[in-house]
C-alpha cells in the first residue's frame, strides 16, 4: 500500500496536527479511532523514551497514526550570547519574582538520538518539520515499513522532501498556528496561504498533499479537497477539545481572544511561530531578530512560560493559534472530526448542485 492509498483508506482523510505542548497521546488515539489520522508530538520525548511512546499509541488503537519530530540543529552559542539573551529576558523574570535561569547543559534532545529511536520504534507515519532528512534516513524508515511526510512552507521545500523520497508533503500556510517549518528561505519569502501554496504545490510534486493552515470546520475540509489535497491536516480547531492538554490560562485566552488576534513571532522560542499577541509579543517586537535561534531561545523562555501558566498570566505565556482560532469549539476530539467529515460532505453535495446547473 502507498501513501496515497493509505490516505485514500481513511474513513475521514483528517488528520490532527501534532501541537507539542497542546496535545499527546489521548488526542491521537481519539482521532484515528474516528476515522482520521492522529499524530504524536513527539519533540519533547526523550530518544530512551520514544519506544514506549509510539508502543503506547500502538496499544490503544490498531487504527494508523503518525509521530512527529522537530529537527533542532545541535547549536552551541556563546556564553557572551547567552549572557545577552538572558538580560533581555531579566525584566521578565523579575516581574515573575523569578531569578533569571543560569546557562543550560542541553537546549533540546538530540534530533539524531530521537531520529535513530523512531526509526526503530517504526511508527505507520512519521513527520517532520523545520529541516528535511537525507535519502538515506528516508530509506530507513522505509526499510521498517513506515511512511515519511516532509512539512514544507514553500514548493522548493516541497520538491526538496519529493527528491529525498519522501511519501508526501504536508504544504503549511501562512495562517496555522504554532511554529512554521520553513528551512529553504525566510519567512517572508515562506509567508504563503495555504490555498495558494496547496494549488501550487500540487502542480510540482507527484505526492500526495495534506493541506495544513487555516482550515477549522467542514468547509474548509471540503474547499482543499476541490483544490486538490489528498487529506487536510487541522491543529488549532482541536486546542479546546477534551483531550488537549493547554491549561486553563491558555484555553480561556483562547476563549476571550478577539477575531484576526495572532501574529508570527520568535520572540518566544526563536523561530517565527503565530500565537495569541501579548504582552511579551508586543514588547519584545522591536528585538525578536536579535534573539538566539531555536532551540536555544525556547529553552531559555521554558521557565518564564511555565511560571505564568502556574500564575495564571497569559501575558507572558506562548498561546500558540492559528488565524481562525475564533472558530474553535469545545468537545471531544472523535465527535469533532466526525461533524467535520459531515459538514464537508453536506457542502461538497451542495456545490455539486449549484455548479451542475446549465443557464
Amino acid at each position: 500500500m502507498s501513501f496515497a492509498e493509505l490516505l485514500a483508506s481513511l474513513p475521514i482523510p483528517i488528520l490532527q496536527a501534532p501541537m507539542a505542548g497542546a496535545t499527546f497521546d489521548a488526542m491521537t488515539v481519539a482521532v484515528s479511532q474516528a476515522g482520521g489520522l492522529g499524530n504524536l508530538a513527539a519533540a519533547g520525548v526523550a530518544p530512551e523514551e520514544m519506544q514506549a511512546a509510539v508502543d503506547g499509541v500502538r496499544a490503544q488503537t490498531d487504527a494508523p497514526f503518525g509521530v512527529n519530530l522537530l529537527m533542532a540543529p545541535p547549536l552551541k552559542p556563546e556564553p557572551a550570547e547567552l549572557d545577552a539573551a538572558l538580560a533581555r529576558l531579566a525584566p521578565w523574570y523579575a516581574e515573575l519574582g523569578l531569578p533569571v535561569p543560569d546557562h543550560p547543559n542541553r537546549f533540546a534532545y538530540d534530533f539524531d538520538a530521537q531520529l535513530e529511536a523512531l526509526i526503530a520504534a517504526a511508527p505507520p507515519v512519521a513527520s517532520f518539520s523545520f529541516s528535511i532528512l537525507t535519502r538515506a534516513q528516508v530509506d530507513a524508515f522505509h526499510a521498517k515499513g513506515a511512511y515519511v511526510v516532509g512539512t514544507a512552507n514553500t514548493v522548493a521545500e516541497a520538491i526538496a522532501w519529493a527528491e529525498v523520497g519522501a511519501d508526501g508533503i504536508c504544504a503549511q500556510g501562512v495562517e496555522a498556528g504554532g511554529h512554521h517549518a520553513y528551512f529553504l528561505d525566510d519567512i517572508e519569502a515562506s509567508s504563503i496561504g495555504t490555498f495558494a501554496l496547496l494549488a501550487t504545490v500540487t502542480k510540482a510534486v507527484d505526492l500526495p498533499v495534506i493541506a495544513a493552515g487555516g482550515i477549522m470546520e467542514g468547509r474548509g475540509v471540503a474547499a482543499a479537497l476541490a483544490l486538490g489535497a489528498s487529506a487536510v491536516q487541522m491543529g488549532s480547531a482541536f486546542l479546546l477539545a477534551e483531550e488537549a492538554i493547554i491549561g486553563p490560562t491558555w484555553s480561556q485566552a483562547l476563549k476571550d481572544a478577539p477575531s484576526d488576534a495572532t501574529r508570527l513571532t520568535r520572540a518566544f522560542s526563536g523561530r517565527y511561530a503565530r500565537g495569541l499577541q501579548n504582552r511579551f509579543v508586543r514588547q519584545m517586537a522591536d528585538v525578536q531578530e536579535q534573539v538566539p535561534a531555536y532551540p536555544v531561545q525556547n529553552r531559555l523562555t521554558q521557565a518564564m512560560r511555565a511560571a505564568a501558566n502556574k500564575a495564571g498570566d497569559p501575558e507572558m505565556m506562548s498561546l500558540w493559534a492559528g488565524q481562525a482560532v475564533k472558530l474553535a469549539q469545545p468537545g471531544k476530539a472523535g465527535e469533532m472530526v466526525t461533524a467535520w467529515w459531515a459538514e464537508a460532505q453536506d457542502v461538497a453535495q451542495a456545490l455539486v448542485e449549484r455548479t451542475s446547473k446549465r443557464r
